[in-house]
């Protein structure tokens, strides 16, 4: 509620005094009256003088213009690098279908996701490329239907296509993807979130997947639409829960019903703020196949208090463990509302503190268009930063956490993302070590809802080229410096429709390598060939008291000093999921000092390193390995 700002006088005021006040404020008023009629009569007469040539004067159009951040304390040079589009010559034959015809219905611009994930365990980052498909009314619908895609790493530069057969060739509106062994049988399933209804499959091995979503009870409401989703093991008991962000109450009616336009334009994509919110869903693995919906009994059904409708109007969920209790909690993107903080209690509910923890708004306090979203430790101070992709003319959000737990602040300008990241419309983000320096990067997959953006709004287009941060390490100045194309090559700002984005190493020479994925049209596969000559360590972890998938783990080294902390958390970006194993950059390192695994739950575990530019597995031990000093915080 709003405070009233006009004070009364105070008890000590005699009523004279008042009075007093009274006629001062009033003979104010007159003088100012007549002092703005004189300024009227001013202004009309100009408008008199000139009215005929501004009637036909021509518009003039205001440029936007970047805001510079402040002149850096200390010279930064971004490495080179390079990243090569094999998107053909690796045999990734898809483009995504939206099933656009001309109505100009919402999900067809908002784009599916995409998955890397070894689902034959042989030791090669896979493929998932999420599809929509044609509206069920549609009298000419493309032929053959639009199915799912799955595609094989063969370690040699391919990926075939082993979709047919694979129980994922389904033909359904999906959009995103979560990846998790729920069943902890070692094998990593699928859940695939949609538009009127989601589907989970267990992985059966050998190439093939069950659909399971009528046992399982997570297909959600046929009039539904989810996007985002996360495996997750909130509560600790080492099995995979599942949170599923559902976007806005939508249906083909509704779409007409709100009838958005663009002056000039005509029929265009309508904008959230016109479409009622929706709860996310939160669902239990209760052990035995099946999951039970426990969002209502979580705490999670989060209404506009002023209306009573739900509020969220989620896309992207950044699943991180805030305030080092050992728990996780949710960080929600939610598109034109604010963003949302579900602190996990640790008995099963969570409490909403968005606006208690800085997350909630932009500086300002208002809310923005908000997309995907990542989390991570990126300085060696120790602190936590969450990037959120927002929407066109507005800055990629970088909240970082404070000294207080559960405080955040909005650092995008002064660490140097903000200002160059405005004109763009961000969709996919997420931190990743691209040239293996140990310090984790920042990429953001760009593109426009509307084709004739460009016609209303000459700064924007419809394909927008993505953009990378190179995190430089500055301890007295900004963390990230825009990479120009010169140092990374063309192929990584090729402008396209961007949407999901996700990285692995696909080709087993420890640097990650990028997909891009746009609406309406082929993703980009990325090599990374950066060549820097810097040393790498790969960790692959299995849980057994934890999740098999251990998502939720954090790992801790020390290399020359600095700590380096990384999660094992596939669910970064925009309806999308990257690998499990953990890259770990060690620069000009050879050695790595100390290295410790935090286990879901808080089990602590030191680990021996042998040797570098290798993957390594790290299996959780019966009993917790005291490790070899404990490393702090900060």
């Amino acid at each position: 509620m709003s405070e009233n700002l006009t004070r009364p006088p105070s008890s000590g005021s005699s009523p004279r005094a008042v009075a007093r006040g009274e006629a001062l404020i009033w003979r104010a008023f007159w003088w100012s009256l007549a002092g703005f009629a004189v300024i009227g009569l001013g202004i009309a007469g100009a408008f008199y003088v000139t009215g005929h040539q501004a009637a036909h004067a021509p518009t003039a159009l205001t440029r936007l213009t970047v805001p510079t951040v402040a002149a850096r304390t200390m010279q930064t040079e971004v490495p080179n690098g390079r990243f090569t589009d094999i998107t053909r010559a690796a045999g990734l034959k898809f483009a995504h279908h939206n099933g656009a015809y001309g109505e100009k219905l919402l999900p067809e611009t908002m784009g599916s996701g995409v998955a890397f994930f070894d689902f034959d365990n042989d030791g090669a980052a896979d493929l998932l490329c999420v599809n929509a498909c044609d509206w069920p009314w549609r009298t000419n619908p493309v032929s053959p239907a639009p199915t799912l895609r799955l595609f094989h790493n063969g370690w040699d530069g391919q990926f075939t296509d082993v979709t047919a057969g694979s129980g994922l060739d389904i033909t359904i509106y999906g959009q995103g993807v979560a990846i998790g062994d729920f069943d902890n049988d070692g094998l990593e399933d699928v859940f695939i979130t949609a538009v009127g209804g989601n589907h989970l499959f267990k992985n059966l091995g050998s190439g093939h997947f069950r659909d399971i979503t009528a046992e399982a009870g997570v297909g959600g409401a046929t009039n539904q639409w989810s996007t985002s989703g996360a495996f997750v093991d909130y509560d600790n008991d080492g099995r995979l829960d599942l949170f599923v962000c559902n976007y806005v109450k939508w249906s083909r009616e509704i779409d007409v019903e709100v009838g958005y336009k663009l002056v000039g334009v005509g029929r265009a994509y309508g904008q959230p703020v016109n479409f009622e919110g929706t709860f996310p869903t939160l669902y239990h693995n209760e052990g035995n196949g099946h999951f039970r919906d426990v969002t209502r009994e979580a705490g999670l059904q989060i209404r506009n208090p002023s209306t009573g409708v739900p509020a969220a109007k989620s896309l992207g969920v950044a699943p991180v463990d805030l305030d080092g209790d050992g728990w996780l909690d949710f960080v929600v993107a939610n598109d034109s509302v604010q963003n949302f903080v579900f602190h996990n209690k640790g008995d099963g509910t969570f409490e909403e503190i968005g606006a208690q923890s800085g997350l909630a708004f932009d500086p300002y306090g208002a809310t923005r268009g908000a997309m995907g979203i990542d989390a991570a430790h990126y300085r060696d101070d120790g602190a936590l930063g969450i990037a959120i992709g927002n929407f066109a003319n507005e800055m990629t959000a970088l909240y970082v956490s404070q000294k207080a737990p559960l405080l955040f602040a909005d650092e995008a300008i002064p660490e140097g993302v903000g200002p160059a990241s405005r004109l763009l419309l961000k969709f996919g983000i997420f931190f990743f070590d691209y040239d293996l320096d140990g310090r984790l990067d920042l990429l953001s997959c760009d593109g426009h809802l509307e084709e004739e953006i460009g016609r209303i709004q000459h700064s924007q287009t419809y394909a927008q080229p993505a953009q990378l941060f190179w995190n430089c390490g500055a301890s007295n100045g900004a963390t990230f410096v825009e990479v120009p194309r010169e140092r990374v090559g063309p192929d990584l700002f090729k402008p396209i429709v961007g949407r999901g984005s996700a990285y692995a190493d696909i080709d087993g020479d420890g640097d990650l390598d990028v997909i891009l994925t746009q609406t309406g049209g082929a993703p980009l596969l990325l090599r990374n060939d950066q060549g820097l000559g810097h040393h790498w360590l790969r960790l692959k972890l299995i849980g057994h008291r934890s999740n098999r998938s251990a998502i939720g783990a954090q790992v801790r080294a020390r290399v020359n000093g600095r700590l380096l902390v990384r999660e094992v958390m596939p669910t970064r970006s925009y309806l999308s999921q990257s690998e499990l194993p953990i890259t770990l950059g060690l620069g000009s390192a050879t050695s790595v000092d100390s290295l410790e695994v935090i286990w879901p739950g808080g089990r602590r575990q030191g680990v021996t390193v042998a040797r570098v530019d290798t993957l390594q597995t790290v299996d959780e031990a019966a009993e917790p390995i005291a490790p070899g000093g404990d490393l702090p915080t900060k």
